[in-house]
């Protein structure tokens, strides 16, 4: 029977029908009861909230950075007082990250090698080294209740290899932390990696529950994968985690991001979304999510929840924070941000009480549809469309382009005269942009972890960029990203200027980047390198930046049959090389699709952008098994009048796996 580690774990109830289990544990500080939720206490201070506050909150646990600790105050201050509950005058518990997603975060900016990672400081550009042995003593000085080890993040969804390489070296790191600690009574978590890749984060749960751990983390999420991605990576992770000590999800979420991983076995969780999402006026409520930034509160009398006993629900009106958040007062998102944190608290807490009455499977589908529901007593009313004016009118032109608009009347497109093509022909162009383009990339996702360089090869009205733009800007809102590059090729600009010229006609246009962009050939800012090339792409693109993404979005075979030559595709394989790259299309033309294959891509389906029931994504890299395209479509491929003979055992070849295309 263990004894449950240094923090005297001890198991209570497990629920039925779920993997949901509610458990206790001593810190230096206090009892701790799971599952819990840890504010975020980056710089030792949760944003605008006072400790006594969080005290009566409930937070059980806060949650500091010694990455960041370390530049300010630094260790010096931490000495001298003692550790950082003394310095904070916080009488419960401090977990401390051990500072590797802040490597992580500033891949410019370090060298990553055995002994640890090298970098510069963002405060005064002092060259800094942090190795899991520093990284210990730092959180030693801190003196928290539990410490991490130093492990290596990388984003979620890296090619296999570097998950490979990064979960090995995060293993031998945490052999190094273990022994760092020493005879510290502090705690100590190790660290599960492995990307979203199955037989990683079993063989990383194995290694790490190997080593005595007072508890143990799942991290590597919430860096660039989706929400289903993440819920199937942490029920397949917490079995082979060690059943005597907690479990960890770091850096998740929203609340139903939690009650999604109390189901699959973890108890406990930080995340700066509570006062995060304070800031944009946004609150938690069991009626769904209060935006209240939104008209419908103005005159709105009553607490934001009449169930909540937080300090703001007790004395302030909607009116009142509605007039704070409009009027851009501080303590608007003061007040949110409290009653945000007391509704996470709560939600642990009747988490933890159903699992003990063994009601929790219950409680699960009863919050599930609601939790991420917007305000459900006040639904977003979208406004009725305006009547249509039925006089017909003479649309703009402009060279061998004119302006149309849908037979629905819903929006307007770019017409080229002389072919009959039409960009974006059926959808609204920016919503399928967005769609095809953004989404299914995950090119926001990839942004909050990384830089990213997109080719934009038919640049035509500018829609595809823009509508990547937009979701920049509304991201950056929430949260910082990394810099996108963007390399638009195009050869006739007459399509741009003429959307340009009618913004009214393309609201996505009312924007000033794309007008710079015209005007000077490029644009650059704090988070966009906009480049126009302009000229033949087959001339262009080789001396180009090289790529993450490209968006193949010249007209079609009947128009721009060059662009789509196995001899032209070749070439962009070639200067790919062994860069990981994806192509994006908007083609499901079997003829495209066995020409990328034959010029070295790996070819899967994409998603549909009606009429089309389905696009096509490529990749300098396979897609995970079952992703790809395989013998049923081969044999469809064989039966069409898109077949060449001499391709078929090559493509058989490469779809079967016996070998990869060259």
């Amino acid at each position: 029977m263990s004894d449950g580690g240094r923090l005297q774990f001890r198991l209570e109830a497990r629920a039925s029908g779920s993997q949901a289990r509610a458990a206790r544990f001593r810190t230096l500080h206090n009892e701790v009861l799971t599952p819990l939720f840890m504010p975020v206490a980056t710089l030792a201070t949760v944003r605008a909230q006072r400790f006594d506050v969080l005290f009566e909150a409930g937070s059980q646990i806060l949650l500091a950075n010694t990455y960041h600790l370390n530049e300010r105050p630094g260790v010096e201050v931490f000495d001298r007082f003692g550790g950082i509950h003394d310095f904070m005058k916080w009488p419960r518990s401090v977990l401390t990250d051990s500072g590797g997603f802040q490597i992580f975060s500033l891949p410019k900016q370090r060298q990553m090698t055995e002994a640890g990672a090298r970098f510069r400081s963002q405060i005064d550009g002092k060259e800094i080294f942090l190795s899991p042995e520093t990284s210990i003593a730092i959180q030693r000085s801190i003196n928290s209740d539990i410490m991490m080890v130093l492990d290596q993040c990388i984003d979620s969804t890296s090619p296999k290899e570097e998950a490979v390489a990064a979960m090995e070296l995060t293993h031998r790191w945490a052999k190094r932390s273990f022994e760092a600690r020493g005879d510290s009574p502090q705690s100590l978590f190790g660290i599960v990696q492995g990307a979203c890749y199955d037989d990683l984060r079993v063989a990383s749960a194995q290694a790490i529950s190997e080593i005595p751990f007072d508890g143990y983390a799942i991290g590597g999420l919430a860096v660039g994968e989706g929400r289903d991605e993440r819920e199937r990576v942490t029920a397949l992770t917490t079995p082979y985690l060690r059943e005597d000590r907690p479990r960890y999800l770091m850096g998740v979420g929203t609340p139903i991001d939690l009650l999604e991983a109390v189901h699959r076995g973890v108890d406990m969780f930080d995340c700066i979304l509570p006062t995060a999402f304070a800031q944009h006026g946004v609150c938690f409520t069991y009626r769904g999510r209060l935006i209240l930034k939104r008209g419908v509160y103005k005159f709105q009398k009553g607490p934001l929840d009449p169930e909540c006993p937080c300090p703001t629900c007790k004395t302030y009106d909607r009116a009142f924070i509605h007039h704070l958040l409009k009027a851009k007062e501080i303590m608007g998102w003061q007040l949110l941000g409290t009653h945000n944190l007391y509704f996470y608290h709560r939600l642990m807490s009747r988490m933890r009480q159903a699992i003990l009455n063994d009601t929790f499977l219950k409680l699960y589908h009863e919050l599930r549809p609601i939790l991420p529901a917007d305000d459900l007593d006040n639904p977003v009313e979208r406004p009725k469309p305006k009547p249509v004016d039925s006089t017909p009118r003479e649309l703009p032109k402009l060279g061998d382009y004119e302006i149309i608009e849908s037979h629905k009347k819903t929006h307007f497109s770019i017409k080229q005269i002389s072919s009959g093509e039409i960009m974006h022909a059926a959808s609204d162009p920016i919503v399928e942009a967005f769609n095809l383009y953004v989404d299914q990339p995950r090119i926001i996702e990839k942004l909050k972890n990384r830089s990213l360089t997109i080719w934009d090869v038919g640049m035509g009205a500018a829609t595809n960029a823009m509508a990547l733009v937009r979701a920049i800007d509304e991201t950056l809102k929430q949260r910082p990203l990394h810099r996108v590059r963007i390399v638009s090729f195009e050869c006739d600009l007459d399509s741009m200027k003429l959307a340009a010229k009618n913004a009214e006609l393309f609201p996505y246009l009312k924007h000033p980047v794309p007008h710079q962009l015209l005007k000077n050939g490029s644009v650059s800012n704090d988070r966009l390198d906009w480049t126009l090339h302009h000229g033949d792409f087959l001339e262009l693109f080789a001396d180009a930046l090289m790529p993450d993404i490209i968006w193949y979005d010249p007209f079609s075979l009947k128009v721009d049959l060059p662009l789509w030559g196995v001899d032209v595709l070749t070439r962009i394989r070639e200067k790919l090389g062994e860069h990981r790259a994806e192509l994006y299309t908007y083609t499901s033309s079997n003829r495209v699709r066995s020409r990328l294959m034959m010029a070295g891509f790996h070819v899967a389906k994409g998603i549909a952008t009606p009429p089309k029931n389905a696009t096509t994504r490529a990749s300098t890299k396979p897609f995970p098994a079952g992703e790809g395209l395989d013998l049923a479509w081969f044999e469809q491929w064989k039966r069409g009048d898109t077949f060449v003979p001499e391709w078929e055992n090559p493509i058989r070849a490469c779809i079967s796996g016996s070998r990869q295309l060259p």
